[in-house]
């Protein structure tokens, strides 16, 4: 374990971002999806480097291992409740109002804490309700249900009023389906999680969010190399000339210049790393700062190259990036 002093020192570094309900989100956290090692293991070390930001979901099928670990380092006063800040999502077979909150309640379970921090709806397609996650037809199409994403929002409100969740909000949703939200909303959403990283830069999509009071998470930062899907660009990101030479320039890591254009942008960021030397580089991001034509440089990459595509689901009517794949 490190000391109590580097510890504490790598803490308070961490710059915070302000919600829209005046509670405060460390604008670097730790992906949780497709962890190659014992997620419980992960969330020690991922502590005793200095994270305390966590982004966990249902459908990465680890929240009871990551929970184990949050319950001991909370018996153990290695950490306080309100010491970390959790992030979970509502899965695509939990859109149907009557079931949002249950399934609320069972990621606290899993996740042994008594609320969440953030609560996001993770995809705008709701998918047929039941026991099967990955609900699939004949065509191996996912078969979807006819439940509007408004009705879930609506059912996600009452879980703030009863103290489940303090922030709730978006992922992978796009600008009209935002505004659709926007329009019927009791408590507007405050964050929205989508892929971001200089082949997909989002940069209207951010404007759009700040107009409205949203802070912006990127998920795949660096170009999510361990995804299923189809990789685009010539070059992964992390190996792309521009991004080398800035590197070079800074005397920085890739990783480390991608994860910090996304905190120069404004946006909180969230890479996924289960090597506790990974996750040591990623966070030591405090001693530079990206000049603004290095910025812009990266943003000039964009191409609107897209990893998280659910091509399977591109049939859905209320898929956000349908126009990409027709």
């Amino acid at each position: 374990m490190s000391t109590e002093n580097t510890l504490l020192k790598n803490v308070k570094t961490v710059p915070t971002i302000l919600l829209s309900n005046a509670f405060s989100m460390p604008m670097i956290g730790l992906g949780t999806w497709r962890l190659n090692r014992n997620p419980t293991d992960v969330i020690y070390d991922a502590i005793d480097v200095g994270y305390r930001h966590f982004d966990c979901a249902h459908i990465y099928r680890n929240e009871p291992e990551i929970g184990k670990a949050f319950k001991d380092l909370l018996q153990k006063d290695v950490i306080k409740r309100e010491d970390i800040f959790v992030t979970s999502k509502l899965w695509n077979t939990f859109h149907e109002p009557s079931l949002v909150r249950k399934a609320c309640e069972t990621t606290l379970k899993n996740l042994c804490i008594e609320y969440l921090d953030n609560y996001l709806i993770h995809w705008p397609m709701a998918y047929k309700e039941g026991d099967e996650l990955y609900p699939k037809d004949e065509n191996n199409r996912f078969i979807a249900s006819p439940v509007d994403y408004v009705d879930t929002w609506k059912a996600m409100e009452p879980l703030v009023d009863e103290g489940l969740c303090r922030t709730i909000g978006l992922s992978n949703f796009n600008m009209e389906q935002i505004e659709r939200i926007l329009k019927v909303a009791r408590i507007p959403p405050s964050n929205l999680q989508i892929e971001c990283h200089p082949y997909l830069n989002q940069t209207n999509l951010m404007e759009f969010c700040r107009s409205h009071n949203m802070v912006v998470t990127a998920y795949s930062p660096l170009g999510s190399p361990t995804s299923p899907y189809k990789k685009p660009g010539k070059y992964p990101i992390l190996q792309n000339p521009k991004v080398l030479e800035i590197s070079d320039k800074y005397k920085k890591s890739p990783a480390q210049v991608l994860i910090r254009y996304q905190i120069d942008r404004g946006n909180v960021v969230i890479p996924r790393s289960a090597s506790k030397d990974h996750m040591r580089e990623n966070f030591s991001l405090w001693d530079f700062t990206l000049k603004a034509e290095d910025i812009q440089a990266l943003n000039e990459l964009c191409f609107h190259g897209r990893y998280m595509i659910m091509v399977d689901a591109q049939n859905h009517p209320h898929h956000p990036f349908a126009d990409e794949l027709s």
